[in-house]
């Protein structure tokens, strides 16, 4: 008996040690293949971050290039010296992009403004071979691209006035924004030039060099610029990963809109700083399995089994709870538990049975509106969905006690016998803001603050198609300051700018709730006119004519109006040259008056 005890000892302890190396073995192996996995991660991450500044940075020049005024100043010649200093300013406080650069050139490719450097009137077109291009294609492009100061994210939008092109707004932005959102996620960032470029880096924007690369953001760490030069560069010039010095270092190459590399982002995150709790959690799970197997062979073994499965069940939950994203376990009717992050959430309650006592499902505070998860997805409930769709991105939108927040969802089946769902929330309420701020920017005027011309069409189709389908009326009048160049002539632009700005703010508070008010041109408007028919139209614009005319803000002016009513059938075009036919009828008589269309 004790040689039978001994020798089912001595298979154990053999067992074990050939157990406990296979699992090593298969540790090892799915650390690689983690490193793998955050390496593509950091690559994915950086590419996005890069695609959502350059889609941000165009964004900018198409807000700038609907200024008409801008427009007009460009075919006259006639840029200020700080024409853009208050809109860079404001970029630097109200975004992430604490460095744009604005530049305005003509038909002829001649540089008549840059918002970072006092040098105007020369040349481009034999050194800016993208310019040339977008002058002759008048198409919007934008790139990673090699300049005299730095290597940048350029965005450059054609201009037109009345169809006809004069000239070129150009937007650049650094990559200094990515790096710093990058920190948040524990990397470092060294953006590098290729040396290839070095003679056409006149003015080296950060004056950081790593041997003959230049270095393009400033926040590059010392320690990793020295680590660089110690190691040689050029060894971190691939699409690949290396694990060096407690470190994964992964390479991403820039390229220009000709798919010709330019230069390098080279990213640094500390081993210790990505979670091993899939590791953690595959060695406790194979771990407990060897054990249960040797605890079926004797009593004692089964007991410490049980109290390993107590321990092991309080250390999963801690996992979860220190999870910085919201995590619930669902099966399919309501909540079986969460992890402690979701009571920052909803602070009315303490435990998950004061909100059972409540609320059946979190989807009750579901908000229901395109684009968002719902209770339910047609026929499928949302759980389901989510497990149905998980190649998808899914957000929620949820009104907790009077406050919106927005998650990204996903949703995972861990129970098959009993329907059990982990389903994990994470906040993206400060993406979702920066969405709608750059949303608000491009379709509003910079100098008053109303709807800019982009907003006037998109708001225009909106509501001839509302009229169509509910039948009901809709007006629209256009109007602009008689006289105007005369004021700027005789008392400059800057008393200009604050007429329109006064006008505005008078017009604006005459109009209904419901009304559209928008600069589309230097000093003409449109108001679309809801539920408004051609006589209540006439009437308001007599109104505002006559508000104007007595004002006398800044300056006393007049302003003539034309209305129209929108016939059903009519797309915006017509509608569009039929009130601009009306204005046009206005000047011929006279100006000051309302001429209806």
């Amino acid at each position: 008996m004790y040689i039978l005890i001994s020798a089912i000892f001595i298979l154990l302890i053999y067992t074990s040690w050939q157990y406990i190396d296979f699992l090593k073995s298969k540790r090892d192996s799915l650390v690689v293949s983690k490193h793998t996995v955050q390496a593509l991660s950091m690559h994915k991450q950086v590419s996005s971050m890069i695609l959502q500044k350059q889609k941000a940075t165009v964004a900018m020049a198409l807000s700038i290039a609907c200024d008409r005024y801008l427009v007009e100043n460009i075919k006259n010649n006639h840029i200020k010296k700080d024409y853009y200093k208050s809109l860079v300013a404001k970029f630097r406080e109200n975004t992430l992009y604490k460095n744009i650069w604005i530049q305005i050139i003509d038909k002829d490719i001649n540089s008549l403004y840059r918002s970072w450097s006092s040098k105007r009137g020369d040349n481009l077109s034999k050194i800016r071979q993208d310019l040339v291009n977008v002058a002759h294609t008048k198409k919007v492009a934008y790139s990673v691209s090699v300049g005299k100061f730095n290597l940048t994210i350029k965005a450059i939008v054609p201009l037109f006035m009345d169809e006809k092109f004069v000239g070129i707004i150009e937007v650049i932005s650094h990559f200094n924004s990515i790096s710093k959102e990058l920190k948040k996620s524990n990397i470092d960032s060294v953006v590098v030039q290729k040396k290839d470029f070095k003679k056409q880096l006149l003015y080296p924007f950060t004056k950081i060099f790593i041997d003959n690369y230049y270095v393009a953001n400033f926040d590059a760490p010392q320690e990793a610029r020295d680590y660089l030069k110690e190691n040689g560069i050029e060894k971190y010039f691939n699409n690949s990963y290396k694990i060096e010095n407690g470190q994964i270092i992964v390479s991403y190459e820039l390229k220009n809109k000709n798919e010709e590399p330019v230069g390098y982002y080279i990213m640094f995150k500390r081993i210790d700083t990505i979670s091993n709790m899939d590791l953690d959690f595959f060695m406790f799970k194979w771990m407990a399995l060897g054990i249960i197997v040797m605890m079926s062979i004797a009593i004692i073994v089964s007991t410490m089994l049980f109290f390993a499965n107590r321990r092991q069940k309080q250390y999963f939950h801690n996992i979860i709870n220190s999870a910085t994203n919201i995590v619930l376990i669902n099966n399919r009717k309501t909540l079986l538990d969460v992890n402690m992050i979701i009571f920052k959430y909803f602070d009315k309650y303490k435990t998950l049975e004061e909100f059972l006592a409540e609320n059946e499902c979190i989807c009750d505070f579901f908000v229901e509106e395109d684009g968002y998860i719902q209770a339910n997805m047609g026929d499928t409930k949302w759980v389901d969905y989510l497990v149905e769709n998980q190649s998808k991105i899914h957000k929620m939108k949820v009104d907790i006690f009077g406050k919106i927040y927005y998650f990204s969802v996903s949703a995972s089946k861990v129970l098959k016998e009993k329907n059990y769902y982990s389903i994990v929330l994470t906040d993206i309420m400060e993406q979702e803001n920066y969405k709608k701020e750059l949303e608000h920017l491009s379709v509003t005027d910079a100098l008053t603050g109303i709807g800019n011309r982009r907003n006037f069409h998109q708001k225009m189709e909106e509501e001839i198609e509302r009229a169509k389908r509910y039948q009901h009326s809709l007006s629209l009048i256009m109007f602009d300051i008689d006289f105007f160049k005369q004021v700027n002539d005789k008392h400059g632009h800057s008393v200009g700018d604050e007429v329109l700005i006064e006008y505005t703010k008078l017009i604006e508070s005459l109009l209904r709730e419901g009304d559209v008010f928008c600069r589309v041109g230097g000093e003409e408007f449109m108001i679309i006119l809801p539920h408004a028919s051609i006589v209540e139209a006439e009437k308001i614009a007599e109104k505002l004519r006559t508000k104007i005319e007595s004002c006398q803000k800044v300056l006393p002016i007049t302003m003539s109006f034309g209305v129209v009513e929108h016939i059903l059938g009519e797309d915006i075009e017509l509608i569009y040259k039929r009130v601009d036919n009306a204005l046009y009828k206005a000047k011929e008589r006279g100006r000051n008056i309302v001429v209806v269309g």
